[in-house]
């Protein structure tokens, strides 16, 4: 393929950072990852940082990686775009120096969420944005103007953490509608920030940056990113989105009324709207969807895939020296020991992700229950994988009751992408838990190839995008709901529920600690 015909994505998850590099036509050629965690401040209980300079120096990494699998030199990328997981916020200073970054999952700011609840200004927010401030920004800002007040009146800039990849590249402040929309600070039905929200939170609306619709170039790569990341100077940043929807994108999800389940670090299911479609019961969250004129609902599982991450680097050591041995994924074999027990994990309950409840979030304390210790061969390990990948389903079998009720459309069939698709096991378990046909897409790293399309059609390679995903949009297999397996899921949901929610007042009660606890719980 000639040259300048590739495209690059930057991806930032919760629990990693990768670099894909695509062809024009939306096929992977190469992809690097590098793991990361989210070290906590000391002396402020929920806080969670997002390190900016060691994080981009991970990012430089993958980038350099990406191109050095591909045997591509930075000349032959023809544009890069960003995509990254939502919520997380990055502060300026008027020379473009970072102040203060989080995450998506920091909860830090209880108090001020709180008071916003208290106060009914979290609905008021809720209604107009879609989200709830347990984890976005308001809250958030509030924290910082009450407790780093010298900080805080130094702000120039705000964006969130795709932005800051964009804007690390080309110095330029930029964000998009499903970007924008995960700060809790936007006017859903305008597509754009809302300053009533903003000035609620002591800023002002010029703090925010310019919305841009996916696709358009923001700005040309700096030379210094260019010495940092092994691209060219000059090669044209374009802007992606926010990590689900542009998952959705990666897998031609472009249509109202389609169902998708993002299983990544966490688990999204979701569904296209053509309105900015509220939850009256503040349970599921709304925000823009990449395309305009369209929104995205959705129900998080919460940890789906760190959960199996945990369990893999905490109890898996023999998986793993497997795994070297036949030099396969760890998963692999993990999916291959659980695949041999019954649904139901041999009585073991998983309780790890609760069903979305935006305006309380809480999540029990993480525990396994139900092990018989006088059968250890049917009460151990693999039992316990089996029961992480059930858990996952379960919360998602609750979102998509959920969603069937507020859209007033059954569901048939669903799109199951990312991470957690990579397996045989969980999709069949998915299929089975949800009594759904469950389709899994050729390219499980959706979200990255979103954002690869984007760079496609800032480029000029292609100049429609929902075209374009259309097109590239191909699946690898199908998963048919066995209809008595199914019937047995449909029970054990209703015990893990009961289990879930007795456990979660045990939690409440502060004996044991939190999964999470949410701002304003």
């Amino acid at each position: 393929m000639p040259e300048r015909q590739y495209v690059m994505a930057v991806d930032l998850g919760t629990g990693s950072c990768r670099a894909l590099v695509f062809d024009g036509d939306g096929n992977q050629v190469a992809m690097a990852q590098r793991e990361w965690s989210h070290a906590a401040l000391p002396g402020v209980p929920g806080s969670q940082v997002f390190d900016t300079a060691g994080n981009w120096q991970l990012i430089c990494a993958c980038t350099r990686e990406a191109l050095a699998e591909s045997g591509l030199s930075g000349s032959a990328i023809a544009a890069v775009s960003s995509t990254s997981m939502r919520e997380g916020i990055v502060l300026y200073d008027a020379d473009g120096r970072e102040l203060w970054a989080c995450p998506n999952v920091d909860s830090r700011a209880a108090e001020e969420a709180t008071e916003l609840v208290r106060s009914g200004a979290a609905r008021r927010i809720y209604d107009k944005g879609g989200d709830w401030v347990s984890i976005t920004s308001p809250a958030r800002l509030l924290w910082i103007q009450r407790h780093e007040a010298e900080l805080f009146a130094r702000v120039a800039h705000a964006g969130m953490l795709s932005d800051w990849v964009l804007t690390k590249l080309t110095g330029v402040y930029g964000t998009d509608p499903s970007v924008g929309a995960s700060s809790g600070m936007f006017d859903l039905a305008r597509a754009t920030w809302s300053p009533q929200i903003i000035e609620l939170c002591g800023l002002s609306p010029d703090v925010f940056p310019t919305v841009r619709d996916p696709g358009t170039v923001l700005g040309p790569l700096t030379a210094r990113a260019a010495a940092e990341t092994g691209l060219s100077e000059g090669t044209p940043v374009v802007v992606g989105g926010a990590d689900t929807q542009l998952g959705l994108l990666g897998i031609g999800r472009t249509r109202p009324g389609e169902v998708t389940l993002v299983g990544g670090s966490f688990w999204q299911t979701t569904v296209v709207v053509d309105r900015p479609l509220i939850d009256p019961e503040a349970r599921l969250r709304t925000l823009c969807h990449v395309l305009p004129g369209q929104w995205m609902a959705e129900g998080i599982a919460f940890y789906g895939g760190l959960t199996m991450r945990w369990f893999r680097d905490a109890f898996c050591d023999f998986e793993k020296a497997e795994a070297a041995r036949r030099d396969v994924d760890p998963f692999v074999v993990m999916e291959e020991e659980a695949a041999a027990v019954a649904p139901g994990a041999n009585g073991i309950v998983p309780v790890f992700s609760n069903v979305m409840d935006a305006k309380r979030w809480v999540q029990s304390s993480p525990a396994f229950i139900g092990f018989n210790i006088e059968n250890p061969a049917r009460s151990g390990r693999r039992e316990c994988i089996r029961a992480v990948e059930e858990s996952a389903a379960y919360a998602s079998l609750g979102h998509l009751r959920i969603i069937e009720s507020l859209t007033g459309q059954p569901v048939e069939e669903i799109v199951f992408t990312g991470g957690g698709s990579k397996g045989r096991l969980w999709p069949q378990i998915v299929a089975d838990v949800l009594g759904v046909r469950v389709k899994v897409p050729v390219v499980r790293e959706s979200t990255a190839l979103g954002a690869a399309l984007c760079a496609a059609v800032g480029a000029g390679l292609h100049d429609d995008l929902a075209g374009l995903a259309e097109r590239v949009a191909r699946f690898e297999k199908t998963y048919e709901p066995d209809s008595t397996t199914h019937a047995a899921y449909a029970q054990l949901y209703e015990r893990w529920r009961e289990v879930y929610l007795r456990l979660l007042a045990i939690t409440e009660s502060g004996l044991v600690r939190p999964l999470w606890w949410p701002a304003g719980a």
